[in-house]
């Protein structure tokens, strides 16, 4: 019998679930959360029981039992900065995660649905490549400003699994190679892996980095600042500008991105608008985006001197052809293309604690 793993990743807005025996997904399952209900539990911390009777209620239509269950993994939240790897969750990880301390991301409720899931179950949880993954290096942490270092927060669930993958495909350990990996979403996050360590990547959460859906990417400093000052005591959520309402959503009013593509493809075939959107806007847009993804590309393989095994890009807007022809267009000079459409963060999960199972890859400690 092959060691069945739960793998939980919370969102804004839902739960997704997966179980998998050994590298097979056997059952996967999306826990909408209706946002009146979330309305009445404004608190993060407050939305474990509703959410954790949700997922009960959907894992009993799972083709597994949780006693057959060998381990729970989780997404891992808003902690303090940390290498890549497997961690246990330990009451330290609940409480800083419960508690906030770090900072408010519904992936905070990762290692605490594990955790209790777990108990019920008799095994431990285990989050995997959590978002404050931070192996930046010396000259890549460094900014004009002492008081102001750079910080590593990103996609290194998905982009340290992809990675792995692309390395895999090549014939190679990941600990072996130098590649770019670009995981492009409705927000942007280009990394430079070298020996099996992301070196230095933008801080996707606080919208530094390409122009995005939803990311205004890095802005002018001095308009920036000067922006803020004019609009400091009108209310206005300056975070949710570079956030959330910035990238495509601020020029274009919507993070649908089928439908902007569409807008544009109608544009080039002669229509003046589709679905309320401006078809040459939406083209223009959709270009500007590629071009800053290509450039935060290029700017990292100048930082190891072009010395590059791949080019890999992987999220959910690598399944738009246009976006991958736009940016491989740009960047092939520098080293094959590699494209892997997806986040895949549940299999990344269940694929992290199954190398600790196995005794493959040694499990760290999170200690505050």
């Amino acid at each position: 019998m092959g060691l069945k793993i739960l793998a939980i990743n919370p969102g804004s807005t839902s739960t997704k679930l997966a179980i998998y025996e050994d590298t097979t997904e056997l059952w996967r399952a999306g826990v909408p959360h209706r946002s009146e209900d979330l309305s009445r539990i404004p608190r993060l911390g407050d939305q474990l029981e509703y959410r954790r009777a949700a997922v009960r209620e959907s894992l009993a239509g799972a083709p597994v039992q949780r006693g057959e269950l060998a381990a729970v993994a989780g997404r891992g939240g808003l902690l303090r900065p940390l290498p890549g790897g497997v961690y246990e969750v330990n009451e330290r990880m609940k409480s800083d995660l419960a508690s906030c301390r770090y900072g408010t991301h519904a992936s905070n409720l990762g290692a605490l649905l594990a955790d209790a899931l777990a108990r019920e179950a008799g095994v431990k949880a285990w989050i995997v490549d959590p978002v404050v993954v931070d192996e930046l290096s010396p000259l890549a942490r460094r900014s004009g400003l002492p008081d102001l270092p750079r910080r590593s927060i990103f996609h290194a669930l998905n982009q340290k699994a992809t990675a792995r993958k692309a390395a895999a495909a090549l014939g190679r350990r990941y600990e072996d190679c130098t590649l770019v990996v670009a995981h492009l979403g409705g927000g942007t996050s280009v990394g430079l892996h070298e020996a099996g360590r992301v070196v230095d990547v933008n801080n996707a959460l606080d919208g530094e980095g390409p122009f995005a859906i939803e990311r205004a990417g890095t802005v002018p400093a001095g308009d920036w600042m000067r922006y803020v000052l004019a609009r400091q005591h009108e209310g206005v959520d300056l975070q949710a500008l570079l956030t959330g309402r910035g990238g495509l959503v601020a020029w274009l009013g919507t993070n649908d991105f089928p439908s902007i593509e569409r807008a544009a493809a109608g544009w080039k075939a002669g229509e003046t608008s589709a679905g309320g959107l401006d078809g040459r806007l939406c083209d223009e847009l959709v270009s500007t985006m590629c071009y800053a993804s290509a450039k935060a590309i290029a700017g990292l393989a100048a930082a190891v001197s072009g010395r590059l095994d791949a080019v890999v890009l992987t999220g959910g807007l690598v399944k738009s052809e246009r976006v991958v022809a736009e940016i491989r267009g740009r960047v092939a000079f520098l080293a094959p293309v590699m494209v892997y459409p997806g986040e895949n963060e549940l299999e990344a999960l269940a694929l992290g604690v199954l190398a600790v199972l196995r005794g493959e890859a040694a499990s760290r400690v999170y200690e505050g």
